[in-house]
């Protein structure tokens, strides 16, 4: 888990890097526990172990122990949050995307594990098609006229506070994922008698997303969708300041995932399948905290 955590922190690529790196680096060895004189573990130690890391729930637990300090209880708030979604690239190549049912006459051309592939005129969508090599990545397209990708969707919940990540999710790509994972990360900080806030972007104005969080004790401050469309949050919401408040700090959570992308090593994962992924982006999210809370601590002094 520290070696992992030394990966993240540093940007380091692969496990066997990260050995190599621990060979040599006396600060490294210090981390982890280990003596100027003692061997180093093989790299595919971590490949052994991450069945077992996965069984416990470590990263989920990982990520609550990290929040449960008392010094990082202080820094959280329990009223104000803020949701969003962003794309996991998979780690699966568009070669890999074929029809769920064979051609007729069964197999495949030749050319060994890389042939050429000419995707011309061939319509691929996740009814009719299905990564070979991660089977839970799903075909996603950010917007008009961009390229379709295998993806998943990391979901986070921030604190609005100091806008440390208090939960994560992972699903397949969908139209309606964002707002479940919301839904299923809010639930539980809502059992409280007093009304919380959710912030987010304008992908959760629906109508039927509004209303399940008004059913919760949740107040839904997510920005206004009005393009060519009524929107589902109205001026009883958008006149009170703290509505402006949360639409001013939802964006803070893209720091997070930038990070995450940039420095964690997230944008194209290196695993494959959706339980590995998932456990990645919540271990991701909780290096995150733990690189975010010293620096707000000692703004706090």
């Amino acid at each position: 888990m520290r070696a992992l955590l030394l990966q993240a922190f540093y940007s380091i690529r692969a496990e066997r890097q990260l050995v190599e790196r621990i060979d040599y680096d006396l600060l490294f060895r210090w981390f982890v526990g280990l003596g100027i004189e003692d061997a180093v573990w093989d790299a595919t130690s971590f490949t052994k172990n991450r069945d077992r890391l996965l069984d416990g729930e470590v990263a989920g637990k990982f990520l609550a122990a990290v929040l449960s300090q008392d010094t990082v209880k202080r820094l959280l708030s329990s009223e104000h949050f803020s949701v969003d979604g962003t794309l996991i690239e998979a780690w699966a190549s568009m070669k890999s995307v074929k029809p769920k049912k064979p051609p007729d006459g069964g197999g495949t051309a030749g050319g060994g594990r890389n042939a050429p592939a000419d995707f011309k005129g061939e319509k691929r969508s996740n009814e009719t098609h299905r990564s070979t090599t991660d089977p839970d990545a799903r075909l996603y397209r950010r917007g008009p006229g961009m390229e379709a990708k295998l993806c998943f969707i990391g979901h986070a919940l921030m604190e609005n506070r100091s806008g440390l990540i208090v939960d994560t999710r992972l699903t397949r790509v969908s139209g309606h994922a964002e707002r479940l994972a919301a839904l299923d990360m809010i639930e539980r900080f809502a059992e409280r008698p007093r009304a919380i806030t959710l912030g987010g972007d304008k992908g959760y104005d629906a109508a039927d997303f509004v209303e399940e969080l008004r059913t919760v004790n949740v107040r839904p401050h997510v920005a206004q969708n009005t393009s060519g469309r009524r929107s589902a949050i109205d001026g009883r919401t958008t006149c009170h300041p703290g509505y402006a408040a949360s639409q001013r700090i939802r964006k803070r959570i893209e720091e997070a995932f930038g990070w995450m992308k940039t420095i964690a090593g997230l944008r194209k994962t290196k695993l494959r399948g959706l339980p590995k992924v998932d456990w990645a982006f919540s271990f991701a999210a909780a290096a995150y905290n733990l690189v975010r809370a010293p620096k707000l601590l000692a703004a706090a002094v």
